[in-house]
C-alpha cells in the first residue's frame, strides 16, 4: 500500500461566516492508532469510531496503521460531526482506494455506520464560501441538497451515501445536480386580520409598525386580543427581498431550523419565546456562540407576550440589540455576530390581575403591587418601543358578529406595501431599509415638520416630559404616518397621533 499525506477539502463555521478546512491525512508505519488534531471537539473526535465502521460496511479496506488526520488552520476550534465525509475520502486517497483529482472540490457531511451521508448545519453560507474560495464542486448531505443550490456559480452535488459518491468521482454513475427550489412566495395560510373583530385603534396602530418597522407594546386585560393581533402581524409585513432570504436563511441553516427541503426562509420569521427563557436562549450562546431567539427573528417578528414575566435579566440582553439590529455574543473561545433586525411586539397587562383600568371589572390591586409588576419592565426598553397601544376588552356586539367585521389583511398590506416604496426610494443607496432605521445624522433631515407639527411635538415633548429617545421614535413613527398619507411634509395631525401612541406610559406608570 502507497503511503502519502494527502489533502481534502471542507469547510467550516464561524457563527454566520464560513471557512476553508484542509482535512489532512497521514498513513504510516507505526503502532496502529487514529489520531485527530487541529482543536477538535468531542464530536469530531468520535468521527473515528463512525469512519472506520462506514468504511468497512462500504467494501473499503480501514489501513490498520497509524492513521494522523490535521484540520487546517489549526488555531480555530472546530465542532460537529460534517468533517465525517471529508476524513473518509482524505483516507481513500491516502490508501489509494480513490485515485480521482479532488483539489476543486469540497464535501460537508456526517456520516451514518452504514455509510449514509446525514445532513449537517450551516450548508448555506459553507457552501458560498466553497463558491467564493474558487472550488468547483461541493458535495452535501442529500437533504441539504436544496438549501445549497441557492447559490449560483458553483456545482452542488447532494449525496445519500458513501457508495454513490464515490461511484460518481470514479465516473460509475452520474449525481444530478441540486435544484434550488425556486417557487414564488408560499400562499400558506396565514392568521388574517378580518378574523379580529373590533379593536381598531390597535389595528391601526400594527399598520403604522409594519410599514415603518417599528416596535410595539400592546397594553390590556387577559382575553382582550393581545396575542391575537400580534399573531397576525406577518400576515400584512411586506414581502422578504431575495437579499433578506439569503441572510435569514443563513441564519436559520447555522441554527439547524431551515425546514427540510426548502431553499430558502420565504416567509417573514414569527419568534414567541415563552418568558422562562434564559438571556442566551434570546442573545444566542455557546461555546462557540450560535444564534439566540432575537437572531432566528431577523426580518421578521418577536413576540414577548407576557412581558413583565420576562427575567429583567433576559429583557435588558435585548436593549442593544434592538437598537443596533446587530447582537454580538462573547466568549472564551470566540466572539460572534448575528444580524438581528426584528420588529419587537411586546404584550402585558396592566397589572398583576389584569384588569386596572377596565371599564367593568374591578382591580384587586394595591398601587403598590401594580409598580411592582410594571417596574419590571426598564424604562430604557421601554423607550426602545416606538408605539404603545392600548387595547381594551372587546364588547358583546362585535364578537357575536353584528358589527362589521375587520379589513382582510392583503388590503392593509397594500397599504404598508406602498408606504414602504416611498421608503426604498427615500433610503436608496444608504443601507437604511424604513423609517424605524433612520440614523441620528438623517432624522431632521428626513423628518421635515411643517411650522404647526413642530409647535405640537414641542408641547407634547414639554408636557409628557419625553425621553431624547422617545423624541426621535415620536418622529419616526410621524414620519411613517405622513408616508402612509403619501405626504412629503409631517404635519400636525401625523404628530399628534405618533404623540397619542407614547402616552400609554405616563398613564400607566402614573398608577400611584
Amino acid at each position: 500500500m502507497q503511503v502519502m499525506v494527502v489533502k481534502c477539502n471542507s469547510m467550516g463555521l464561524f457563527g454566520m461566516d464560513s471557512y476553508v478546512v484542509e482535512v489532512e491525512a497521514d498513513v504510516s508505519g507505526g503502532q496502529v492508532a487514529f489520531e485527530i488534531v487541529g482543536l477538535p471537539d468531542t464530536a469530531i473526535k468520535e468521527s473515528r469510531e463512525r469512519v472506520r465502521t462506514a468504511m468497512i460496511h462500504c467494501g473499503f479496506a480501514f489501513p490498520e496503521r497509524h492513521i494522523t488526520v490535521n484540520l487546517a488552520p489549526a488555531d480555530i476550534r472546530k465542532e460537529g460531526p460534517l468533517y465525517d465525509l471529508p476524513i473518509l475520502i482524505a483516507l481513500l486517497k491516502a490508501t489509494d482506494q480513490l485515485s480521482t483529482d479532488i483539489a476543486d472540490f469540497a464535501f460537508i457531511g456526517e456520516l451514518s455506520l452504514s455509510g449514509e451521508v446525514r445532513p449537517t448545519n450551516g450548508v448555506l453560507p459553507m457552501v458560498i464560501k466553497a463558491r467564493d474560495a474558487g472550488f468547483k464542486s461541493v458535495f452535501v448531505p442529500f437533504k441539504n441538497g436544496a438549501e445549497g443550490a441557492v447559490v449560483e456559480g458553483i456545482d452542488v452535488y447532494p449525496v445519500r451515501d458513501v457508495t454513490e459518491l464515490l461511484n460518481h468521482l470514479k465516473d460509475r454513475s452520474y449525481i444530478e445536480k441540486a435544484i434550488a427550489n425556486n417557487l414564488s412566495i408560499i400562499n400558506a395560510p396565514m392568521p388574517d386580520f378580518s378574523e379580529v373583530r373590533g379593536q381598531f385603534e390597535a389595528k391601526r396602530a400594527l399598520e403604522i409598525a409594519a410599514a415603518g418597522g417599528h416596535n410595539v407594546l400592546l397594553i390590556g386585560p387577559p382575553g382582550a386580543g393581545k396575542s391575537m393581533l400580534a399573531k397576525r402581524m406577518p400576515s400584512i409585513l411586506p414581502d422578504m427581498t431575495f437579499d433578506e432570504m439569503i441572510e435569514t436563511s443563513k441564519i436559520h441553516s447555522v441554527a439547524g431550523i431551515l425546514p427540510e427541503g426548502e431553499s430558502l426562509v420565504r416567509v417573514r420569521p414569527f419568534r414567541s419565546p415563552h418568558h422562562t427563557v434564559s438571556p442566551v436562549g434570546l442573545s444566542g450562546g455557546g461555546t462557540i456562540p450560535k444564534p439566540g431567539e432575537v437572531s432566528l427573528a431577523h426580518g421578521g417578528v418577536l413576540f414577548l407576550d407576557e412581558l413583565p414575566e420576562f427575567s429583567r435579566q433576559a429583557l435588558e440582553v435585548l436593549r442593544q440589540p434592538i437598537e443596533d439590529s446587530i447582537v454580538t455574543v462573547s466568549r472564551v473561545h470566540a466572539t460572534v455576530s448575528y444580524p438581528c433586525s426584528v420588529m419587537l411586539i411586546a404584550a402585558m397587562n396592566p397589572c398583576p390581575c389584569g384588569f386596572y383600568g377596565h371599564p367593568k371589572r374591578k382591580c384587586t390591586c394595591n398601587p403598590k403591587a401594580i409598580n411592582r409588576y410594571l417596574g419590571r419592565v426598564s424604562g430604557p426598553l421601554l423607550d426602545r418601543i416606538d408605539i404603545h397601544i392600548e387595547v381594551p376588552p372587546v364588547d358583546y356586539d362585535e364578537l357575536s358578529g353584528k358589527a362589521q367585521g375587520g379589513e382582510p389583511s392583503s388590503k392593509i398590506k397594500e397599504r404598508v406595501n406602498k408606504a414602504r416604496a416611498i421608503q426604498h426610494k427615500r433610503f436608496e443607496g444608504t443601507g437604511i431599509t424604513c423609517n424605524a432605521r433612520i440614523t441620528s445624522s438623517l432624522l431632521h433631515k428626513i423628518c421635515v415638520m411643517s411650522d404647526d407639527a413642530e409647535a405640537v411635538l414641542k408641547k407634547a415633548f414639554e408636557k409628557l416630559n419625553l425621553s431624547a429617545r422617545a423624541f426621535d421614535r415620536v418622529l419616526k413613527v410621524a414620519r411613517t404616518i405622513a408616508d402612509l398619507d403619501e405626504s412629503e411634509i409631517i404635519e400636525s395631525a401625523h404628530i399628534l397621533e405618533a404623540v397619542q401612541y407614547r402616552a400609554l406610559d405616563k398613564k400607566y406608570w402614573d398608577a400611584e
